[in-house]
């Protein structure tokens, strides 16, 4: 019978536990805190292969939906982060992509939540020329302060998100009209008056899922009409067996980065 000696069977213990293996395995995704006035922004950072500081990147900013809210700065990468993974785009399209994380009390845009008492349905109240939450103005100042980062492009900053972060990814460019050389939506919404502050400004791609039962397709019907009306020319697909989760469909979009990447300022 062969003896094992205590420090060799905790270690044994060690590499065949879970939460071992779990911890061994790190996300390319490296961790970083933005702090804006006392108030703090965790995100997630994936940098080029063969990055090189002295070079100017592109920019992908992507915001999570409601589900992914929190500060372990880990849940909003839950959705979205294989397309940026792939090794075909990060060769191809070599960007510094960022994952910020909505804190729990808070929400990406301004927009009222409501239930229907009668049809139980949620409503989403969008608001317009309305003051940012916290999290909007925490953001905002991230975005300033990535601008000035000597290996950032200032002509490829692109951003896109899924529902609370479509709604957010509408809000942000209306705010900043003039940084974002495009921005993709997915079944997000936004005020229709609000279209004509981006409308010629930024390039859209807008996605909804035709059987969403979370956030109506129809908010993205009438953003898509408003914004076509004030002059701009938006992609919009509309996946017509999709629940809410049309996200899947839309990073699977082969044509998404090759059309963000066809864009600058």
């Amino acid at each position: 019978m062969i003896k094992l000696k205590l420090p060799f069977l905790v270690l044994l213990i060690c590499l065949i536990s879970p939460s071992f293996l779990k911890a061994q395995k790190k996300s390319p995704f490296d961790r970083g805190s933005y702090i804006l006035k006392g108030d703090t922004l965790h995100y997630r950072i994936l940098f080029p292969l063969d990055f090189d500081p002295t070079k100017k990147y592109p920019v992908i900013l992507v915001l999570h939906g409601a589900g992914e809210r929190g500060n372990d700065n880990e849940a909003q990468l839950k959705y979205g982060t294989e397309l940026f993974l792939k090794d075909t785009i990060r060769e191809k399209y070599s960007a510094i992509v960022i994952y910020p994380q909505c804190p729990a009390s808070s929400f990406w845009s301004n927009v009222k939540v409501e239930k229907d008492s009668a049809t139980q349905k949620v409503k989403f109240l969008f608001q317009t020329n309305a003051p940012p939450t916290k999290a909007m103005q925490v953001l905002l100042g991230f975005v300033d302060e990535l601008l000035e980062k000597p290996y950032v492009n200032k002509h490829q900053f692109y951003v896109g998100g899924l529902s609370m972060g479509g709604m957010g990814t509408l809000e942000l460019i209306g705010r900043k009209p003039g940084i974002f050389a495009a921005a993709f939506s997915i079944c997000g919404g936004d005020n229709t008056l609000n279209a004509k502050k981006y409308a010629k400004k930024v390039p859209l791609w807008i996605f909804h899922g035709q059987k969403d039962s979370v956030v109506p397709y129809e908010h993205s019907e009438s953003i898509v009409a408003a914004i076509r009306e004030a002059g701009g020319s938006p992609k919009y697909t509309l996946y017509p067996n999709d629940d809410h989760n049309s996200w899947n469909d839309a990073f699977a979009e082969p044509l998404l980065i090759p059309w963000l990447f066809s864009h600058r300022k």
